[in-house]
């Protein structure tokens, strides 16, 4: 257990609280819209098709890769750079003519006529449509199963209230991460869904820390209202959730610049969960929770009245 600063100063996060609002549901909102249009750009583990990495030997042009690939009958093909300026990824569609080694040949070969220059193939993978659709299926269903999860154990471990505040934070962190995703058209895969897991548990503990302190101030501070008690935990958890964060975001800004095109999308979704993971900690779960009107009644020890005794009034 983290031992947490103290501090005689306590700061009045709740004072903010409707500003946050407002910012998360337009921001929640932007997001929908642009799922609504955008919808995400899938890869290739979930649409199925072919993917063809090639290094050219020149920085290459990619509209005069696309016209090569279309004069040669790839015109469905799209093209984008990975990595350097002369590393290109070509992906296809799931197509009956060719496959394999035999679809790779023709692409580079097409690459090699229309462009004059020097192509070399890196890779080629092929996933079926129907293994792509059960991905994208078994995906969204363990996002979902989790935060039903997380509801239940919140509700039993500390009050429904608070459980609603902590599903709806990871929600609304979920959201927007794909809303950014959708927005800047990143390629969605099967390592974008780790990392939201990934970020749904990180969130998760740090909205349990908040609410294990919330919890306990309720019961010690006998004078203050609920509005006093959620700014008290906030502020005293406040220095543990900005070093783990800290120290959190240090590594996958790493893993970002450093890591390669590869893990490009990953550390960029770890990156925006835990960016607004720890926004959302503070301003919508506990929020959350006192818009829900939590109590000190609904927090304190259940009284238990034991057969010739007397039960001690709180005071």
């Amino acid at each position: 257990m983290f031992q947490l600063m103290k501090t005689d100063k306590v700061i009045d996060f709740m004072r903010w609280s409707k500003g946050a609002f407002f910012f998360s549901l337009l921001m929640i909102g932007a997001s929908i819209a642009t799922l609504s249009t955008n919808w995400l750009n899938w890869g290739l583990d979930f649409t199925g098709g072919t993917l063809i990495e090639v290094g050219f030997e020149h920085p290459a042009d990619l509209e005069k890769i696309r016209s090569s690939l279309e004069v040669s009958g790839f015109g469905d093909a799209t093209v984008q750079s990975f990595g350097t300026a002369r590393d290109v990824i070509v992906r296809l569609r799931p197509r009956d003519d060719a496959k394999g080694a035999v679809l790779g040949n023709q692409i580079l070969d097409a690459l090699q006529q229309g462009t004059g220059d020097s192509v070399e193939m890196r890779r080629i993978e092929f996933v079926g449509p129907n293994v792509g659709g059960e991905l994208a299926e078994a995906g969204g269903l363990a996002i979902l199963v989790s935060l039903i999860c997380i509801m239940l154990y919140v509700s039993m471990r500390f009050q429904w209230r608070l459980a609603a505040g902590a599903v709806l934070a990871l929600a609304h962190d979920v959201i927007i991460t794909l809303g950014i995703f959708s927005i800047l058209n990143i390629e969605v895969d099967l390592t974008i869904v780790a990392a939201l897991l990934t970020v749904v548990g990180y969130s998760l503990n740090d909205t349990i820390v908040v609410f294990d302190r919330i919890r306990e101030n309720f019961r010690k501070m006998r004078k203050g209202d609920s509005i006093e008690v959620m700014n008290n935990s906030v502020t005293q958890t406040l220095s543990r959730t900005l070093i783990t964060s800290g120290t959190t975001l240090f590594v996958v800004i790493a893993l970002f610049t450093q890591g390669g095109a590869m893990i490009h999308g990953f550390a960029l979704a770890l990156l925006l969960g835990i960016t607004v993971g720890t926004y959302s900690s503070i301003y919508v779960a506990s929020a959350l929770a006192l818009k829900l009107g939590i109590t000190r009644e609904h927090l304190m020890p259940p009284q238990i009245d034991k057969e010739g005794e007397e039960i001690e009034e709180m005071p």
